[in-house]
């Protein structure tokens, strides 16, 4: 009891330190406009914030008497090897800078933030104060700046009354409803307001959650919650005529290239066979528009999961070419996503928060990167755009070395890479390569009005060539013969070379 009573004690007098001012990090806020001077009036208004606002820094010339809200502006120059920015920080003892987002261009928040964390300053993202969430306090707004935040991508620029005019009165299914993809497609479409969205997918617990995100964020659009496998063409065959659906956005895949390496056939069931039950129903109930997300692995593929979205690919491209239909086939393919489940920045960030070490596959791979909301954003620019039987490949920005982006989450996290968390090169997993493509040998891109948004120009495949082949693969499947798929996929797929893969072998046998 007396311990506990102490504990009490010691507890009561830290947070009445921490609200008087004794221990609250001492931080400045970057800019002179009326969105800092907004959140700087947020700061001195709330005492129980742990923060004490020291001033202002720009890098204007002003009057040196300057002061904002009774605090003085400090004119230095913001970069890593500014002397003036350093004596500053050490001057006044400063614990944080707070940046306030949409005030800066990347490059110059990437200037600042290094030279905060190279003189071990904390840096703070913070959204518009009109941005801020009323349910949540202050404190819970200002959060350590992350390392999505300081990746060179520009602001997609949608054209929102097209998109609007494209959506309006439609009946919409989402397949993967409740993943990454589908699930920021299907809050990105709750903002236009179409007649109805049916949320598909298999995962259940993920589906629970998206059911308790729609009832409390969009809880006056019209949607459906649907518990269901794609591979069950009964039971899609039975949706697609109860809801009449204008429109399907098809983001259901298996993706994990080194699990799919060794289920090959899992593969063939979802990631092809139930894109072709969805693209048949959708000619037979007369869809308006097929968009399917696909995938920059599906280009010279070297894994069974890149392969397996090539190959349905080119059956949703033959069936326009194939068959007179009104349905619009589109498919949209584009690089990895930042946050979506499994990828490699969640990851690294459980690792260092575990002590480490961050696992990098190889010191040289890199990858280009798109956050969920913009890759989505151009999804829906794209299905707009579609006249049918277009693959339209997106503007990754430019590829990061993964590597590189370890060591600075590491940095980021106040921490020295190879010191305090070691990074460990653990080798190229099966079916990984070094570096993704958006563009076969074969194929060309072109541009449309979109900047960000190219088409590529790919050769199409016979629709009952391809159908004929997809078919034996299927029958092959059913007997879980591995690397009889994989042959097959080869043979369908030409450019298909296996690497780190037990599957080398049959690119060695094709040759000799």
């Amino acid at each position: 009891m007396l311990f506990f009573r102490i504990a009490v004690k010691e507890a009561y007098q830290y947070l009445k330190a921490l609200t008087s001012g004794k221990l609250k990090k001492r931080v400045v806020i970057l800019g002179m406009d009326d969105k800092t001077i907004s959140l700087g009036k947020a700061l001195t208004t709330e005492s129980n914030l742990p923060y004490k606002l020291v001033g202002f820094i720009t890098e204007n010339q002003i009057n040196k008497n300057l002061k904002i809200l009774n605090r003085p502006v400090f004119s230095v120059p913001i970069t890593s090897t500014s002397n003036d920015f350093t004596e500053l920080l050490v001057q006044y003892n400063l614990d944080g800078v707070l940046i306030v987002s949409e005030s800066l261009n990347i490059k110059d928040k990437n200037q600042i933030v290094e030279a905060c964390l190279a003189n071990k300053v904390e840096i703070f993202n913070v959204p518009l104060v009109e941005h801020w969430n009323r349910k949540e306090d202050i404190q819970t707004q200002i959060k350590p700046i992350q390392i999505e935040d300081l990746l060179e991508r520009s602001p997609i620029e949608m054209d929102i009354e097209l998109i609007k005019s494209d959506l309006y009165g439609k009946t919409i299914l989402v397949t993967g409803g409740a993943g990454s993809i589908g699930s920021e497609i299907v809050k990105q479409l709750a903002v236009f307001n179409p007649k109805k969205i049916v949320i598909l997918d298999n995962a259940e617990s993920a589906l629970h959650e998206m059911e308790l995100y729609m009832n409390q964020n969009h809880s006056g659009l019209n949607f459906k919650i649907m518990l269901a496998d794609i591979r069950n063409l009964e039971r899609m065959e039975m949706l697609f005529a109860k809801y009449k659906f204008n429109m399907v956005y098809h983001a259901a895949a298996y993706k994990h290239v080194p699990l799919i390496e060794k289920n090959p056939h899992e593969a063939i069931y979802v990631n092809i066979g139930g894109t072709i039950n969805l693209a048949n129903l959708s000619v037979k109930y007369n869809i308006e528009k097929f968009v399917m997300i696909s995938t920059d692995k599906a280009v010279n593929p070297t894994n069974v999961m890149g392969a397996s979205k090539r190959a349905a690919e080119m059956y949703v491209q033959s069936l326009q070419d194939h068959i007179k239909t009104n349905t619009r086939f589109i498919t949209t393919r584009f690089g990895n996503v930042l946050g979506s489940n499994g990828s490699v920045i969640p990851y690294f960030r459980k690792q260092i928060a575990y002590g480490g070490p961050v696992t990098v596959t190889h010191k040289d791979i890199i990858r280009y990167f798109m956050t969920i909301s913009e890759a989505c954003q151009l999804v829906l620019q794209a299905g707009t755009m579609g006249k049918g039987g277009e693959i339209f490949v997106f503007d990754m920005g430019k590829p990061i070395k993964i590597l590189d982006m370890a060591e600075r989450m590491i940095r980021l996290s106040g921490l020295k890479p190879y010191e305090d968390i070691d990074i460990e090169i653990t080798g190229l997993r099966p079916g990984e390569k070094l570096y993704e493509e958006l563009l076969n040998d074969t194929s060309t891109s072109m541009p449309t009005y979109h900047p960000k948004i190219m088409v590529s120009k790919v050769p199409t495949v016979d629709y009952c060539e391809i159908s004929f082949k997809i078919q034996e693969i299927a029958a092959i499947s059913q007997c879980g013969k591995g690397k009889e798929i994989v042959k097959m996929l080869k043979e369908l797929i030409p450019e298909f070379l296996s690497n780190n893969s037990e599957y080398e072998i049959l690119d060695l046998q094709k040759h000799l």
